[in-house]
Protein backbone atom coordinates (compact mmCIF):
# COMPACT_ATOMS: atom_id res chain seq x y z
CA UNK A 1 0.00 0.00 0.00
CA UNK A 2 1.09 3.81 -0.80
CA UNK A 3 0.60 5.55 1.96
CA UNK A 4 2.46 8.55 1.09
CA UNK A 5 1.23 12.31 0.71
CA UNK A 6 -0.47 13.34 -2.15
CA UNK A 7 -2.14 16.34 -2.89
CA UNK A 8 -3.47 17.88 -5.95
CA UNK A 9 -2.57 20.89 -8.11
CA UNK A 10 -4.46 22.10 -10.67
CA UNK A 11 -2.65 23.57 -13.77
CA UNK A 12 -3.79 27.09 -15.04
CA UNK A 13 -1.33 29.10 -16.10
CA UNK A 14 -1.68 29.31 -19.87
CA UNK A 15 -3.01 31.90 -21.77
CA UNK A 16 -5.99 29.70 -24.07
CA UNK A 17 -4.57 31.73 -27.37
CA UNK A 18 -6.40 29.25 -29.27
CA UNK A 19 -9.82 29.26 -27.22
CA UNK A 20 -10.03 33.17 -27.70
CA UNK A 21 -10.69 33.27 -23.91
CA UNK A 22 -9.52 31.80 -20.28
CA UNK A 23 -10.30 28.25 -20.39
CA UNK A 24 -10.15 28.16 -16.61
CA UNK A 25 -12.83 30.14 -16.42
CA UNK A 26 -15.45 28.69 -18.26
CA UNK A 27 -18.88 28.28 -17.21
CA UNK A 28 -20.74 25.15 -16.98
CA UNK A 29 -24.15 25.15 -15.04
CA UNK A 30 -22.93 28.50 -13.04
CA UNK A 31 -19.57 26.83 -12.20
CA UNK A 32 -16.03 27.96 -13.69
CA UNK A 33 -13.84 25.05 -14.19
CA UNK A 34 -11.69 26.24 -11.77
CA UNK A 35 -14.23 25.45 -9.26
CA UNK A 36 -15.28 22.30 -11.02
CA UNK A 37 -11.53 20.82 -10.73
CA UNK A 38 -10.98 21.57 -7.74
CA UNK A 39 -14.18 19.63 -6.24
CA UNK A 40 -13.55 16.97 -8.07
CA UNK A 41 -9.84 16.78 -6.67
CA UNK A 42 -10.85 17.97 -3.01
CA UNK A 43 -13.02 14.54 -3.44
CA UNK A 44 -10.09 12.66 -3.46
CA UNK A 45 -6.93 14.44 -1.83
CA UNK A 46 -6.95 16.44 1.41
CA UNK A 47 -5.39 19.57 0.14
CA UNK A 48 -5.56 21.27 -3.91
CA UNK A 49 -3.70 24.33 -5.12
CA UNK A 50 -3.58 25.94 -8.17
CA UNK A 51 -0.54 26.25 -10.33
CA UNK A 52 -0.54 29.87 -12.32
CA UNK A 53 1.51 32.65 -13.27
CA UNK A 54 2.47 35.76 -11.60
CA UNK A 55 0.98 38.01 -13.61
CA UNK A 56 -2.49 35.66 -12.94
CA UNK A 57 -2.60 35.59 -9.78
CA UNK A 58 -4.69 38.23 -8.98
CA UNK A 59 -7.36 37.92 -10.88
CA UNK A 60 -10.38 37.89 -9.38
CA UNK A 61 -11.66 34.07 -9.51
CA UNK A 62 -7.76 32.53 -9.03
CA UNK A 63 -7.37 34.67 -5.85
CA UNK A 64 -10.11 31.87 -4.70
CA UNK A 65 -7.71 29.29 -4.67
CA UNK A 66 -4.61 28.12 -2.38
CA UNK A 67 -2.03 29.42 -4.66
CA UNK A 68 1.37 28.40 -5.90
CA UNK A 69 3.19 31.01 -8.45
CA UNK A 70 5.58 29.74 -10.76
CA UNK A 71 8.95 29.99 -10.76
CA UNK A 72 10.11 29.25 -13.53
CA UNK A 73 9.96 31.28 -17.25
CA UNK A 74 9.70 29.70 -20.34
CA UNK A 75 9.42 25.86 -19.43
CA UNK A 76 5.78 25.29 -19.77
CA UNK A 77 3.31 23.43 -17.86
CA UNK A 78 6.30 21.55 -15.99
CA UNK A 79 7.11 24.88 -14.37
CA UNK A 80 3.97 25.04 -12.50
CA UNK A 81 4.94 21.28 -11.24
CA UNK A 82 8.15 21.60 -10.11
CA UNK A 83 7.46 24.77 -8.29
CA UNK A 84 4.79 23.01 -6.48
CA UNK A 85 7.60 20.41 -5.32
CA UNK A 86 10.13 22.82 -4.41
CA UNK A 87 7.52 24.74 -2.16
CA UNK A 88 6.35 20.67 -0.69
CA UNK A 89 9.15 18.59 -1.32
CA UNK A 90 7.70 15.30 0.33
CA UNK A 91 4.45 15.73 -1.15
CA UNK A 92 3.83 13.70 -4.22
CA UNK A 93 1.38 15.54 -6.39
CA UNK A 94 -2.08 14.57 -8.61
CA UNK A 95 -1.75 17.23 -11.17
CA UNK A 96 -4.95 17.97 -13.60
CA UNK A 97 -5.38 20.47 -16.20
CA UNK A 98 -7.72 23.12 -15.56
CA UNK A 99 -9.13 22.56 -19.39
CA UNK A 100 -9.83 18.61 -18.87
CA UNK A 101 -13.80 19.60 -19.43
CA UNK A 102 -14.91 15.29 -19.18
CA UNK A 103 -12.40 14.70 -16.13
CA UNK A 104 -14.82 12.68 -13.75
CA UNK A 105 -14.28 10.80 -10.21
CA UNK A 106 -14.19 7.18 -11.74
CA UNK A 107 -10.51 8.80 -13.46
CA UNK A 108 -9.02 10.49 -10.50
CA UNK A 109 -10.19 7.45 -8.39
CA UNK A 110 -8.53 4.73 -10.39
CA UNK A 111 -5.05 6.76 -11.25
CA UNK A 112 -5.46 6.76 -7.25
CA UNK A 113 -5.93 3.42 -6.15
CA UNK A 114 -3.43 1.92 -8.86
CA UNK A 115 -0.71 4.51 -8.06
CA UNK A 116 2.91 2.91 -7.81
CA UNK A 117 5.09 3.18 -4.99
CA UNK A 118 7.92 2.60 -6.89
CA UNK A 119 7.86 4.12 -9.91
CA UNK A 120 8.24 8.40 -10.48
CA UNK A 121 5.35 8.57 -12.29
CA UNK A 122 1.72 6.93 -12.53
CA UNK A 123 -0.42 7.88 -15.99
CA UNK A 124 -3.03 7.11 -18.06
CA UNK A 125 -2.44 5.88 -21.74
CA UNK A 126 -4.08 8.16 -24.29
CA UNK A 127 -6.99 6.64 -25.65
CA UNK A 128 -5.71 8.30 -29.23
CA UNK A 129 -2.54 6.89 -29.41
CA UNK A 130 -1.37 5.10 -26.42
CA UNK A 131 1.30 7.58 -24.97
CA UNK A 132 1.09 8.76 -21.79
CA UNK A 133 -1.19 11.53 -20.49
CA UNK A 134 0.99 13.90 -18.56
CA UNK A 135 -1.42 16.51 -17.13
CA UNK A 136 -3.91 13.95 -15.25
CA UNK A 137 -0.75 12.59 -13.31
CA UNK A 138 0.58 11.09 -10.51
CA UNK A 139 4.29 12.57 -10.02
CA UNK A 140 5.52 11.33 -7.32
CA UNK A 141 8.09 13.16 -4.84
CA UNK A 142 10.72 11.00 -5.77
CA UNK A 143 10.36 12.12 -9.73
CA UNK A 144 11.79 15.63 -8.96
CA UNK A 145 15.45 13.41 -9.56
CA UNK A 146 14.17 12.18 -12.65
CA UNK A 147 12.60 15.43 -13.96
CA UNK A 148 15.95 17.33 -13.21
CA UNK A 149 17.74 15.06 -15.40
CA UNK A 150 15.54 15.57 -18.04
CA UNK A 151 15.25 19.31 -17.61
CA UNK A 152 19.13 19.46 -18.04
CA UNK A 153 18.80 17.45 -21.19
CA UNK A 154 16.71 20.38 -22.80
CA UNK A 155 13.25 17.79 -22.00
CA UNK A 156 10.76 20.42 -20.59
CA UNK A 157 7.33 18.64 -22.39
CA UNK A 158 5.55 16.78 -19.23
CA UNK A 159 4.56 13.95 -21.55
CA UNK A 160 8.43 13.67 -23.20
CA UNK A 161 9.56 13.19 -19.87
CA UNK A 162 6.98 10.47 -18.53
CA UNK A 163 7.87 8.85 -22.56
CA UNK A 164 11.25 8.96 -21.55
CA UNK A 165 11.29 7.68 -18.00
CA UNK A 166 9.69 4.76 -15.97
CA UNK A 167 6.29 5.55 -15.97
CA UNK A 168 3.10 2.97 -15.00
CA UNK A 169 0.68 3.30 -17.84
CA UNK A 170 -2.62 2.38 -16.41
CA UNK A 171 -5.74 2.05 -19.41
CA UNK A 172 -8.20 5.02 -19.24
CA UNK A 173 -12.08 3.87 -17.27
CA UNK A 174 -13.62 6.35 -19.45
CA UNK A 175 -12.07 7.05 -22.38
CA UNK A 176 -13.51 10.27 -23.39
CA UNK A 177 -12.14 12.28 -19.77
CA UNK A 178 -9.11 13.30 -20.95
CA UNK A 179 -9.93 15.08 -24.15
CA UNK A 180 -7.86 18.10 -24.87
CA UNK A 181 -9.64 21.57 -26.05
CA UNK A 182 -8.01 24.00 -27.13
CA UNK A 183 -10.39 25.85 -29.78
CA UNK A 184 -14.00 26.78 -29.57
CA UNK A 185 -15.22 24.35 -32.25
CA UNK A 186 -13.33 21.00 -30.13
CA UNK A 187 -15.80 22.65 -27.14
CA UNK A 188 -18.57 22.76 -29.37
CA UNK A 189 -18.32 19.52 -30.58
CA UNK A 190 -17.63 18.43 -26.96
CA UNK A 191 -20.72 19.39 -25.90
CA UNK A 192 -22.76 18.30 -28.97
CA UNK A 193 -21.66 14.74 -28.14
CA UNK A 194 -22.96 15.20 -24.84
CA UNK A 195 -19.90 16.10 -22.76
CA UNK A 196 -18.74 19.38 -20.74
Amino acid sequence: MNNEKIWGLILAGGRSKRMGSDKALFVSEGKTQLSIAFSLLKNHVEQVFLSTQADLSHEKERKNFQLIIDTYEDLGPIAGIISAMDKYEHVSWLVIACDLFNLDDKTISNLLINRSATYPFTAYKSSYDGLPEPLCTIYASHSRKTMNKMISQGITCPRKILINSNTQLLEQPNTRALDNFNTPEDLKNNISKGGA
